[in-house]
């Protein structure tokens, strides 16, 4: 009688930062076999993992050589080329697209589900679940006041955030409506509006979040910021707490409400 034989496990490519943190906690790392530059949490267990370039500029060859299985990427830090390629030798490709922190209890269902089959995958994926959710419920029962922000990316030129991203989205949990009042759509450069530095909004603002990440602002940013918005306070933040998703979203949630509760 010839014994069964054992599921062959999933190898799994992810290009999507926030993303690989996330398999990390469900207990997927084992089953990474390709990651980006960017993709440095948790550390140093991803360090084991191979890169395969940066999230806009995948080494697709090197990935192909990789042989995954699943690869993992978002619309708005991975190319619409880059998982269209993907697809001509990857059988799953899972595009994601998380717009707000409500949309990540649905996000970790949509990356756990696949892999539900391996051991402890669906457990950890509900415990992180209900945790979001009582961290979403716990932040709107907290009334706080709202507040004017602009929450700059990027400098020469200036660059903040739309309405409709993850990170305004967040903010808003507080109260804090992110300037200017622009959507970006889906995809594209609109969703991180430049900004010319004269508009007559800035004078209303009443924050500035210079954030660590993408642009790494310190505080010889600080006096320059201010400038920018004479009458607004000026912090620096840490982007990664407030826009990173999936493991992230309870930490970015309560650091949302401790700047918030700080003004």
């Amino acid at each position: 009688m010839t014994a069964a034989r054992s599921p062959v496990p999933p190898r799994i490519a992810c290009l999507v930062p926030s993303i690989t943190e996330l398999l990390f906690a469900l207990g997927l790392g084992w089953v990474v076999v390709a990651r980006t530059g960017y993709c440095v949490h948790p550390a140093p267990a991803v360090a084991e993992v191979p890169k395969v370039g940066g999230t806009k500029s995948v080494n697709l060859a090197k990935l192909r050589r990789l042989a995954p299985s699943h690869a993992i990427v978002n619309i708005d830090e991975n190319r619409l080329e880059t998982a269209t390629a993907l697809r001509q030798f990857v059988p799953e490709v899972i595009v994601t697209h998380p717009g707000a922190p409500q949309d990540v209890p649905a996000l970790i269902e949509q990356i756990a589900r696949p892999f539900a089959d391996l051991p402890g995958v669906a457990e950890r994926a509900s415990a992180l679940v209900a945790a979001v959710r009582s961290e979403l419920a716990r932040t709107h029962a907290v009334g706080q006041s709202p507040r004017q922000v602009l929450y700059l990316i990027w400098r020469e030129p200036w660059m903040t955030v739309a309405r409709d991203t993850y990170i305004s989205r967040l903010l808003a949990c507080v109260g804090w409506r992110t300037c200017p009042d622009v959507t970006g759509g889906p995809q594209g450069a609109a969703r991180y509006p430049s900004l010319r530095g004269d508009e007559p909004w800035l004078r209303d603002v009443q924050e500035v979040l210079l954030s660590s990440e993408p642009y790494a602002f310190g505080a010889e940013h600080l006096a320059p910021a201010q400038a920018l918005c004479p009458q607004a306070r000026v912090r620096l933040v840490d982007g990664e707490r407030l826009s990173w998703y999936g493991v992230r979203t309870v930490d970015g949630l309560r650091y949302a409400r401790e700047l918030a509760a700080s003004t």
